[in-house]
């Protein structure tokens, strides 16, 4: 059902399921799967593509990238199912300069008032709590959290599972399984709650455990992961670990010591 006072742009592409409230605002090249609710005062622009049983919350804006160098391109913004965008959140599309796409996952949750910029990658079931801003080009992998009043510098990189405290100024890249805070963030150890909760081998928890106490002994990280021995290697958590911190990046490791 759309609302006879709302604005949808008749090349949209709407599937017949989809509610969309009033005073809302469509535009022509958007396409909004099946069950997808749109509540009132929502503006979605440009080449976006929503899949299925999304419910977007009043106010929320989905608009050109916030980047001084974008100068109405055409780039993307593909949104998975199952979200939930609550009110004020505010996401754009791609630039060129960063590969023309952002891209949200599935099950996600985006608390009033948060900010997913342009060139993002997010994951899927990330919990982003209220007033929290993702700068661009930031690379969010599944199950993380973010505490509230959070923020995210450009080209950071948040890895599996990782949990951020609120208020965070998040400049180093978070490893997987990660527990970071700080006004400038260091780490803190590891989410041992969230790797119980997912019903992780507790063996393997205190596998992780011990490699991570032995991956940032010292400030030397290369010396420490050359040090690292085979037995924990083959610990499938901690390959994911070493295969981030080893990964090409822009931005330091967090680390204990940042």
């Amino acid at each position: 059902m759309i609302d006879k006072t709302a604005i949808v742009n008749k090349n949209a592409k709407i599937h017949s399921s989809v509610d969309i409230g009033p005073y809302s605002i469509i535009g022509p090249n958007v396409e909004i799967g099946e069950n997808t609710i749109i509540q009132s005062h929502v503006s979605i622009t440009g080449n976006t593509k929503i899949g299925k049983k999304n419910k977007i919350y009043p106010f929320v804006s989905i608009n050109d990238p916030q980047d001084l160098k974008y100068n109405g391109e055409q780039t993307n913004l593909i949104i998975g199912d199952n979200n939930k965008i609550r009110e004020y959140v505010t996401i754009n599309p791609g630039t060129i300069g960063g590969g023309r796409k952002t891209v949200i996952g599935s099950e996600c949750l985006f608390m009033i008032s948060s900010h997913i910029a342009h060139d993002c990658q997010i994951g899927n079931k990330v919990i982003i709590a209220n007033n929290v801003a993702i700068a661009g080009h930031a690379t969010i992998d599944d199950n993380v959290v973010i505490g509230g009043n959070s923020a995210v510098q450009q080209f950071t990189r948040i890895g599996k599972m990782a949990m951020i405290g609120g208020m965070t100024g998040v400049m180093h890249d978070v490893i997987p399984y990660g527990l970071s805070t700080g006004n400038r963030n260091s780490l803190q150890g590891l989410n041992l709650i969230g790797l119980r909760r997912a019903n992780f081998d507790n063996k393997d928890i205190l596998i992780l455990n011990d490699a991570y106490k032995k991956i940032f002994e010292t400030k030397n990280l290369t010396e420490n992961l050359n040090k690292l021995n085979g037995s924990f290697k083959k610990n499938h958590l901690v390959k994911e670990v070493l295969e981030f911190i080893t990964k090409d990046k822009k931005r330091s490791i967090c680390t204990p010591f940042s």
